[in-house]
């Protein structure tokens, strides 16, 4: 399976923001974005051009795929899935992301990062309404119970991450229980649930062409 191999600084030093991808890393100060504000490579810290209409759809779309982890055709397949569904399609496409059983794992605060949740869930350590899942793309639904699979929880690697995360409110469409270390998908995000700053209108524009 493709993936991205470099190093993750670079992206959202390439976006000017963070997208939280190295965990705690990204709320300490040798977070890179921090110490380096400006674009990685040897041109980065050079004259910086006003983006065209089309360059700005561009960094929209490479931001969004970013921040959840998703390449370039899989992108492309989760648009055209929010099309056919009805409600405006830039909001369809969101709720589509978020949906991604690794997205939920680093929502339900199981993992420190997106990347990391994504390995998480490919090395096997949760099921779905009590089945195994390790399939990172997985699509979550309204009912829907991840848990942490019993033999999991006594690893060293999870008490770290479940204490350091203890703190950390879900978002409301999903209820965590902390006891059973699981989480329901009691109803589809909505747009005011997504609080990282994406102007999915410009995603759409740039894919309606």
């Amino acid at each position: 399976m493709a993936r991205y191999t470099d190093a993750v600084c670079r992206l959202c030093r390439r976006e000017g923001q963070k997208l939280f991808l190295k965990g705690d890393r990204c709320y300490s100060s040798k977070c890179p974005v921090d110490r380096r504000s400006y674009p990685p490579g040897q041109h980065g810290q050079g004259r910086r051009r006003q983006l065209s209409e089309y360059g700005l759809q561009t960094r929209e779309k490479q931001k969004a795929r970013r921040y959840y982890g998703v390449l370039e055709s899989q992108f492309r397949n989760y648009f055209k899935m929010a099309v056919r569904r009805p409600g405006v399609t830039g909001t369809n496409l969101l709720q589509i992301l978020e949906c991604r059983l690794d997205n939920v794992v680093y929502r339900l605060g199981m993992a420190m990062s997106r990347p990391e949740a994504r390995q998480l869930v490919r090395h096997g350590h949760f099921t779905v309404n009590g089945r195994k899942v390790n399939i990172p793309s997985y699509l979550v639904k309204v009912g829907d119970v991840i848990a942490l699979k019993s033999s999991s929880r006594n690893l060293e690697k999870f008490k770290i991450v479940l204490e350091t995360n203890e703190s950390r409110t879900p978002p409301k469409w999903l209820d965590l229980n902390r006891e059973a270390v699981q989480g329901t998908v009691t109803a589809l995000p909505e747009r005011d649930d997504i609080d990282f700053p994406i102007e999915e209108h410009l995603i759409v524009e740039l894919y309606s062409k």
